[in-house]
């Protein structure tokens, strides 16, 4: 059986263009299992798996979905619900700050401005009752780095509504997955700051 990275290359996310690679290796494992990975190519959300460096492979980080938790990988999220947000998980010392922090681009021309991570995902989870709730996930390219030496996630987010082939039950066993994620990830910020 060939191995996950080999069927799918939205696995494979590339380090080649990092600076500062250990760096972005540490950033990124705080959010292992945390948050989502969607893969565009097979149309598949993971909410369970690891994240790995092979070692012969200085430059790359394979996601590698539980092959033993199947019931934690959604089918049929079609491309066209998957959605940019502008909205960045960076590290508090860009901004002076300690912890994390998410930006989000302003479509007004106004510079962005830092919110602490825990407030940012608690309006998520806030959004769970509205009619378009904010139910985020990485891709392959969401992991960059900012000013050249810090590393950050750019984030996606799912748009429910547009899961046609998903029945309501499944769209809401989607957000529910995603929303218990981001509340242990909340969790675990809050802790550190």
């Amino acid at each position: 059986m060939p191995e996950p990275q080999e069927q799918n290359k939205d696995l494979e996310w590339s380090l080649e263009k990092f600076r500062k690679r250990e760096r972005a290796r540490q950033f990124i494992m705080q959010f292992e299992g945390q948050l989502c990975v969607y893969s565009p190519s097979v149309e598949q959300v993971y909410s369970n798996y690891t994240l790995n460096f092979p070692s012969k492979e200085n430059a790359k980080l394979v996601v590698l979905p539980n092959p033993y938790a199947f019931h934690d990988t959604f089918i049929s999220i079609e491309r066209t619900a998957i959605r940019d947000t502008g909205l960045y998980i960076i590290p508090g010392e860009l901004v002076g700050k300690r912890g994390l922090h998410m930006m989000i681009n302003n479509k007004n021309g106004q510079p962005p401005r830092p919110i602490p991570a825990v407030a940012a995902i608690n309006k998520m989870l806030a959004s769970a009752s509205s009619n378009d709730p904010f139910v985020p996930v990485m891709i392959k390219g969401d992991l960059r780095e900012f000013r050249a030496e810090h590393p950050c996630i750019h984030l996606h987010r799912i748009k429910l509504s547009n899961l046609h082939l998903l029945s309501e039950f499944e769209r809401r066993d989607v957000q529910s997955t995603v929303f218990r994620k981001l509340d242990k990830l909340n969790k675990i910020i809050h802790n550190f700051q």
